[in-house]
């Protein structure tokens, strides 16, 4: 396939980059990460900003909290969970026309956002910063303290690139914490990552699809997995899933239809469960202006104006520069045998309520232990690192 690289969708003047890319895409071992992608095909926002899209939809994770019992939580909790993942996976297709690269995060980037309290569902707030840069890891941290309802969790990825499509694997987790409104005992919910295949690539318009399954465990026994797939299973659609909510071994309720639009209870004939092509609530974030040296938008944002404006050698020349003080300071820090600090978190090798929601699993192809990142409590109020 790599031989008969088309690239129909490639501007003509990139197409020569683009099939070297290919090849060099085809040649490559291991993780595909460090790769520099084509101008045309790179993002120009910072992998930095993609935790906002699991609050895209502000009202189902404030809502979380009000379910009357601790299934309907569950149920409220996949619910939320599947409105996430358009937003994360399809969002630059819709803005951009395919899926682009984002850039690459340097270790320290922050960013920080905020949606407002709107009908009394209180606001909600976003903390990022990037916790490693090899290899790239961000740690988020999202709260809505009068709604009761929290999430913390990092990710990072293993990309590789099999003749037709870039497999992703990614790595980390997610711990949503639930206040519930009645007054019940307070609940935490383990979210693990799903797979994604990036399709597409040799035509130049990438596309993502999830692939496999990822799942959500409670601290309450109950367990929902989802599983993916493309078009050609299911409904015969792109992305679509199907998900079951279990309590031991006995199935409570079952789901199904495209996490890109809409999905139903029990089956596709039956009771609308979520439409997710209404409107989402971008993130609030204050102007470039106002914002310090070391978040994203700010950091980045002459390289965004050359990637939006088509100025790709403007782009490419702050890119470099940004790149090469991050390497220097690398070697700074060897030559002073000093280390970098994360700002708002912690690393821990073992988090606890992993390993306790992680037992209720009993999934093989989760790990027993994983490593984390605690929110500094301390820091909640601190905007920006002092140069």
């Amino acid at each position: 396939m790599v031989n008969n690289i088309s690239g129909a969708d490639v501007p003509q003047e990139q197409k020569a980059g683009w099939a070297s890319f290919i090849k060099s895409l085809a040649q490559m071992t291991g993780d595909l990460s460090s790769m520099t992608a084509p101008p045309f095909i790179l993002s120009p926002t910072s992998l930095t900003e993609f935790p906002a899209y699991w609050c895209e939809h502000p009202d189902l994770f404030a809502s979380i909290s009000e379910g009357a019992t601790d299934k309907e939580r569950m149920e409220r909790v996949l619910k939320w969970f599947i409105g996430t993942l358009s937003a994360q996976y399809t969002t630059r297709n819709e803005k951009m026309g395919s899926e682009k690269k984002p850039l690459n995060p340097v270790l320290g980037e922050l960013f920080y956002g905020v949606w407002p309290d709107i009908n009394g569902r209180g606001e909600t707030r976003l903390i990022v910063e990037q916790v490693s840069h090899h290899p790239p890891i961000e740690h988020s941290y999202i709260e809505n303290q009068k709604a009761g309802v929290k999430l913390q969790g990092h990710s990072g990825q293993k990309t590789s690139f099999t003749g037709t499509a870039i497999n992703v694997k990614q790595s980390g987790h997610a711990i949503l914490t639930v206040q519930p409104k009645n007054g019940q005992k307070e609940e935490k919910y383990l979210i693990t990552l799903p797979k994604l295949r990036i399709e597409g690539i040799i035509w130049g318009s990438p596309y993502i699809e999830l692939t496999d399954t990822n799942a959500i465990q409670s601290s309450t026994g109950y367990t929902a997995q989802i599983d993916y797939k493309g078009k050609g299973y299911f409904t015969g659609k792109t992305h679509s899933f199907k998900a079951a909510i279990t309590a031991g071994n006995k199935t409570v309720q079952t789901y199904e239809g495209q996490w890109t639009g809409k999905s139903f209870i029990g089956g596709s004939k039956s009771h609308l469960f979520l439409d997710t092509t209404g409107p989402k609530e971008e993130v609030s974030v204050k102007n470039v202006e106002q914002q310090t040296e070391w978040e994203s938008r700010k950091l980045w944002v002459n390289v965004a104006k050359g990637i939006r404006t088509g100025n790709y050698d403007e782009a490419g020349k702050d890119k470099t520069r940004i790149e090469n003080e991050q390497r220097q300071r690398r070697k700074d820090e060897a030559a002073g045998n000093t280390t970098w600090s994360h700002l708002h978190f912690d690393h821990v090798d073992s988090d606890p309520d992993y390993q306790m929601l992680s037992a209720l699993l009993h999934d093989k192809l989760t790990p027993a232990h994983e490593d984390a990142y605690v929110f500094k409590e301390n820091t909640r109020d601190i905007v920006g690192r002092q140069a």
